[in-house]
């Protein structure tokens, strides 16, 4: 029988959270930078990269460093225990991600009492991973995937644009030094990759049983449905 759902973040849609900080963000930020970002938004939309997701068959494998202790996580060792939660994530550069994963950290009891396990994956180096685990507490294995190579084979990884990296930067946000450790005059067209926020189940089989990327990244998969989904396992 599948454990209660009795974990209040179940009961407070991951997306209410989400929206809250782009109301947040809409009264700060000036008009200029927020239509820049819905225009940013739109563009990767337009792609129609979320059409091109991968959503059947058998799941890439992959072996990627964790942050916890810098060691190699294989999946295949991870599918041996258990169907597998999948979190694709941009980097701790973004309240939305964080928010997500912060979400995931609350709700961790309820989907292990599934015998689930959940990774945490994204471009940023080892070292952001360390740091992220650390700011925000997570149990579970945050794992660098460098240049979205793992991404790519989920149909998830996107080049950021010239102009969207010049936004970037007038932010703030270093995305070739969190992916990593280069500066902008250094950054590599590597470095500057990142993948739709993306939640995937995987079967113990290796076959995937629920896909779910987002191109608007203040979008997120509903934790209520990735627990629907493993209980139909």
């Amino acid at each position: 029988m599948a454990a209660s759902l009795n974990n209040k973040s179940l009961h407070t849609p991951l997306q209410e959270q989400l929206d809250l900080i782009t109301q947040n963000t809409r009264a700060l930020v000036q008009p200029e930078r927020l239509a820049f970002s819905e225009r940013m938004v739109a563009e990767l939309f337009s792609t129609g990269i979320e059409d091109r997701i991968l959503q059947a068959g058998v799941a890439p494998s992959f072996s990627l460093q964790d942050g916890h202790h810098g060691k190699t996580v294989n999946s295949s060792d991870l599918l041996a225990l258990g169907p597998l939660v999948i979190s694709f994530f941009r980097g701790r550069w973004d309240p939305y991600c964080m928010t997500e994963l912060e979400n995931w950290r609350n709700l961790y009891s309820e989907l292990r009492s599934r015998s689930a396990l959940f990774v945490a994956i994204s471009p940023q180096t080892t070292r952001q991973n360390a740091f992220t685990i650390d700011q925000h507490g997570l149990p579970f294995p945050l794992l660098t995937d460098p240049g979205c190579a793992v991404a790519e084979q989920f149909g998830l990884a996107h080049s950021v644009s010239q102009e969207h990296r010049r936004y970037f930067q007038s932010i703030l946000v270093n995305i070739p030094y969190n992916n990593a450790g280069l500066n902008y005059q250094t950054a590599t067209e590597e470095s500057w990759r990142l993948p739709l926020p993306a939640v995937y189940i995987v079967r113990q089989d290796g076959s995937i049983a629920f896909a779910e990327a987002h191109a608007d990244h203040r979008v997120r998969t509903e934790p209520a449905d990735v627990f629907a989904a493993l209980d139909a396992l």
